[in-house]
């Protein structure tokens, strides 16, 4: 289980026929939208748009503005509604050495944050950790002003309690890598713990397989042995698949353990690009 932020509005459902549930993955190099019928158990939208660079807070919510309002499906009424944010701006700390007076410290040291930054925190029971990150104070009050009440979290933390909480990722050690277009999360499972959780940003391929087979030589992991485990915006044969192919020996997509329904032709070709996303309605 995991505890996220929360903002709330009272807010009256006009949809009693079918209960939906709405979550929006933001990133500074795109956005994806998925709406969940939670009656149906059917996935009814699922959509990436993906920018040729990456914006600021301000383009990022125009760009938002301009696909909630020209979409329909988005103008209806939703149970829950979720904001997920993925960026480099977090830190994973131990609860027990964590305190609400130091969110700032948590992240100078890694990441480069400003004194205007609204800095909070999801929390990790499953492994006594608590998530430091920046969220988006624009993208926030406009979806409170959109839908009312919403939670939101940060991406690292359902990457994280997803792979804690099935059984089916914990049977072997493993490197979880999660990527997109210019930044990669990277989990290692060593006998059902975490062992490292970082992210790096990164411009072409060898920045990318640079980053995981430093974390395999810290860890003193064997990359002829050790499984790579991959998600995200990733796909067979393209170049960062076959990178990592050329220097691990054991490479796999994640197998995600969805039990939706899909409309036809919200059908995803591959489930593992919407690994987060898909795992945010658990």
């Amino acid at each position: 289980m995991v505890t996220g932020q929360k903002i709330t509005q009272t807010k009256i459902s006009l949809n009693t026929n079918s209960i939906k549930a709405l979550s929006i993955q933001i990133n500074l190099s795109g956005l994806s939208f998925c709406v969940l019928n939670r009656t149906t158990n059917t996935i009814e939208h699922l959509k990436t748009e993906n920018f040729d660079k990456k914006l600021t807070p301000f383009e990022i919510l125009e760009r938002l503005k301009t696909v909630l309002d020209t979409n329909s499906i988005f103008s209806e009424s939703f149970e829950t509604v979720l904001i997920i944010y993925k960026n480099e701006l977090s830190s994973l700390v131990p609860k027990a050495l964590f305190s609400e007076n130091n969110l700032a410290d948590y992240l100078k040291f890694n990441t480069k944050i400003l004194k205007t930054d609204y800095i909070t925190y999801d929390e990790l029971p499953i492994n006594k950790s608590v998530n430091v990150y920046v969220p988006l104070v624009n993208i926030n009050n406009y979806i409170f002003e959109s839908y009312g009440a919403f939670d939101y979290k940060h991406a690292s933390t359902l990457f994280i309690d997803t792979l804690l909480q099935k059984k089916t990722y914990l049977k072997k050690d493993a490197i979880y890598i999660n990527a997109d277009a210019y930044s990669i999360e990277i989990v290692v499972l060593k006998n059902s713990k975490i062992q490292l959780y970082n992210t790096f940003e990164y411009g072409t391929k060898e920045d990318f397989i640079y980053y995981i087979l430093f974390v395999i030589e810290q860890l003193k992991l064997n990359p002829e042995e050790i499984n790579a485990v991959l998600s995200g915006q990733i796909a067979k044969d393209d170049e960062l698949y076959n990178i990592v192919y050329k220097y691990i020996r054991h490479v796999a997509f994640v197998n995600p353990e969805y039990t939706y329904n899909y409309n036809e032709s919200m059908q995803p070709d591959f489930t593992h690009n919407y690994f987060i996303l898909l795992n945010s309605f658990n």
